[in-house]
């Protein structure tokens, strides 16, 4: 037996084509990568939630001499909207970087990790997240949940 997995997206052309809440918010997130703490890599991420509640909150990626210590913007916005919003679900997400040895100008995507901790969010507090991806310019990626970034994910059902 075969079976197909596909899903829908979109890609605009900059970030003028969002609507106004979600350009924001995008904007928030080219602007916050300034505070990440990058200092062996110089890839400067951020991620921006905005919550059901209208409030937004901003995280950065955080590395460490010892690698394994570091903790991407994803995450640390998970954990940063659990504990000052408790019972506040996210709406949207959008996530842009700055590497300041390269370019910036395409969108970028939560790594493996960020994409089963999205989708654990997703699953506990039974809801979908919207997740805008982007460098500092440039196109736009959009989908619809954390889903739909990783398929074959590892739930609650598999233990």
């Amino acid at each position: 037996m075969q079976k197909e997995f596909s899903f829908k997206y979109d890609i605009l052309n900059n970030i003028n084509e969002l609507p106004n809440k979600e350009k924001t918010l995008l904007q928030k997130a080219r602007e916050n990568t300034q505070n990440a703490y990058a200092p062996y890599s110089q890839f400067h991420v951020s991620a921006v939630a905005l919550l059901d509640n209208g409030e937004t909150i901003c995280a950065t990626n955080q590395e460490n001499a010892s690698y394994p210590v570091g903790i991407c913007a994803e995450r640390v916005l998970l954990s940063a909207v659990s504990s000052l919003q408790p019972g506040a679900l996210i709406k949207t997400i959008s996530i842009s970087y700055d590497n300041t040895n390269g370019e910036s100008s395409k969108p970028i995507s939560p790594c493996g990790i960020c994409r089963q901790s999205l989708l654990e969010y997703e699953t506990r507090f039974n809801t979908q997240i919207k997740i805008i991806m982007s460098g500092l310019d440039g196109e736009v990626l959009v989908v619809e949940n954390a889903k739909q970034l990783l398929p074959f994910n590892f739930s609650s059902g598999d233990l």
